[in-house]
């Protein structure tokens, strides 16, 4: 049974993309030649170029978690490293230190959002399910079978 992200329109066979190639340039994880999102941080409904549909794709709040990891750290020891070395008044630190954080918490987030869904799609991954014990046979009644005694 083929999966609906593995649907080839046509007779065209897709490249094997790799995903922070896809994020750095925001393309479609499948084709590499559509777009991946609508709006700054929106994700399409689907590929305008090969058609996947997106659907499958929810980095929820891992983009926010890498961009944290990353860049906020360092945006905000800066600005604790210019109070506690400086002292500066509380209106310097709106000019260099507050821009500093909007800006290095804002910008990567698209990358990081399209590098998760590139992944999710390269390594199919999908929702986590229970997984349930097989079946045992019937035990065995007789003197010769392994049943209770």
């Amino acid at each position: 049974m083929t999966d609906s992200r593995d649907e080839i329109r046509g007779d065209t066979r897709f490249e094997p993309q790799a995903p922070l190639s896809v994020a750095a340039r925001s393309a479609c994880p499948r084709c590499g030649r559509g777009h991946l999102f609508k709006g700054f941080l929106e994700i399409a409904p689907r590929c305008d170029a090969c058609g996947l549909d997106f659907s499958f794709a929810d980095p929820a709040d891992g983009p926010a978690f890498f961009v944290m990891m990353t860049t906020a750290i360092p945006a905000v020891a800066f600005g604790l490293w210019l109070e506690l070395t400086y002292d500066p008044p509380i209106w310097l630190h709106f000019v260099l230190t507050l821009p500093v954080v909007l800006l290095t918490c804002t910008l990567p987030l698209r990358f990081f959002k399209g590098w998760l869904v590139a992944s999710q799609y390269v390594h199919r991954a999908e929702e986590g399910r229970l997984a349930r014990p097989a079946a045992r046979p019937a035990e065995a009644t007789g003197p010769d079978g392994p049943g209770p005694r």
